[in-house]
């Protein structure tokens, strides 16, 4: 399971402050907390930050990667923003992300084409949020088959079928999960992604749902997601999951789990 570290994101009100105040030390630390916690990718975001957001994307790539030896996952829509912040990066970014919608679209990929990045693709269209599996597949076909023609290799492409909130409609969880088991039985070497947390929006015991929801997704061939790598029991839910799925040779990754006390919860 590859993890996508979410908490330098300027929604959060914490890390818009620092981000502002370039509060460099704070910044460091999250993203050593969630390199530490086992995160693959730090995802940094400025989007707040309207007429400035390029130059806090360049400040925030520069700031995580003195502190840690990983690759960022620039969040943004903007390609002058993102561009920016590639001109800083070391290694290879993972890009958040391509659309069908026609304005992202047309931005986005001439920065992505031909690249080695890692892409995250929304199943969104200018037609707005598909709420069942066969819109989702639909999107999911239409956007990896762009990615392809434009020399995206399919190992390089993470599909995020979007999750939305089971408080608004019941079937929205079971729609999003069939959606990733037809996107990895579909297209060999294609990745699916997501930020599962939108699952239990409006719910109480979020953290909870959403565990349960992440060991789900990992039955059905979810193989990476953006979250909070600090939430120990969505840690090691995905590494007790991975292993019953058949994800882990000899059940490696659990024993060494184990051994360093990761499912240790009390």
């Amino acid at each position: 399971m590859l993890i996508v570290g979410e908490l330098i994101n300027a929604s959060r009100k914490a890390i818009s402050k620092q981000i502002e105040t370039r509060d460099e030390t704070a910044i460091r630390q999250v993203a050593r907390n969630q390199l530490d916690a086992g995160a693959h990718y730090i995802d940094v975001n400025a989007g707040v930050f309207v007429g400035q957001e390029g130059d806090y994307l360049k400040w925030l790539v520069s700031t995580v990667q003195q502190e840690v030896e990983a690759p960022c996952c620039i969040d943004s829509p903007d390609p002058e923003a993102i561009e920016q912040a590639l001109s800083v990066h070391r290694g290879t970014p993972m890009i958040n992300s391509i659309s069908l919608e026609k304005e992202r679209y047309d931005k986005l990929m001439p920065l992505i084409a031909g690249t080695d990045f890692k892409v995250i693709a929304l199943c969104m269209s200018d037609e707005g949020m598909p709420e069942t599996a066969g819109a989702r597949l639909a999107n999911a076909d239409k956007l990896v088959n762009r990615l392809l023609q434009n020399n995206v290799r399919p190992e390089n492409i993470y599909v995020d079928p979007l999750v939305q909130p089971v408080s608004v409609n019941k079937d929205f969880g079971m729609e999003f999960l069939r959606a990733v088991e037809g996107i990895m039985t579909g297209t060999d070497g294609i990745h699916t992604i997501c930020g599962l947390s939108n699952v239990s929006f409006g719910l109480p015991n979020r953290p909870f749902l959403n565990q349960t929801f992440m060991v789900m997704a990992i039955a059905r061939g979810l193989d990476a997601a953006i979250l909070n790598p600090l939430d120990r029991r969505m840690m090691a839910g995905i590494v007790a999951a991975e292993a019953l799925a058949g994800r882990d040779e000899y059940c490696m990754n659990y024993l060494k789990a184990h051994r360093a006390g990761q499912f240790d919860l009390k």
